[in-house]
């Protein structure tokens, strides 16, 4: 299997397994992938995500977090920036979700960072998602 957007396969695969009320999702690792996953975690919407191996192919495995109810942390989660049209913004654009009850993922000269810390360290970026 080739893709085009892996990113959006790993969103993807989150959205369905909250849809279907899994434990952990299994998805082809890459170093985006875990930084990704590294923030989500952060930032409260993951339960953990590790590194494992199945079959010689390197996996991330992510736990998702559901509350007392089986509610998932996470409502929402969206692409912003795609292969065929990108996202960047400078540090005074970056946006606010719901709000600031959401969290935006950016890729910055300084690494993967949420949209707080981008802000903080004063660093713009590639607006990879919104989660909520």
């Amino acid at each position: 299997m080739s893709f085009t957007d892996p990113v959006a396969d790993f969103l993807t695969r989150i959205r369905n397994g909250i849809k279907a009320r899994h434990q952990k999702v299994d998805a082809p690792a890459s170093k985006l992938k875990m930084e990704i996953a590294r923030v989500l975690k952060e930032e409260g919407y993951l339960a953990n995500y590790k590194a494992t191996e199945e079959d010689g192919k390197k996996v991330v495995r992510v736990y998702i977090k559901y509350n007392s109810d089986n509610v998932a942390a996470i409502t929402n989660i969206t692409r912003i920036s795609r292969p065929g049209c990108r996202v960047y913004v400078n540090r005074n654009e970056i946006p606010r979700v719901l709000g600031g009850l959401g969290i935006t993922i950016l890729t910055t000269p300084k690494g993967v960072r949420s949209g707080k810390q981008a802000r903080k360290e004063g660093v713009g970026g590639e607006v990879i998602c919104e989660v909520y």
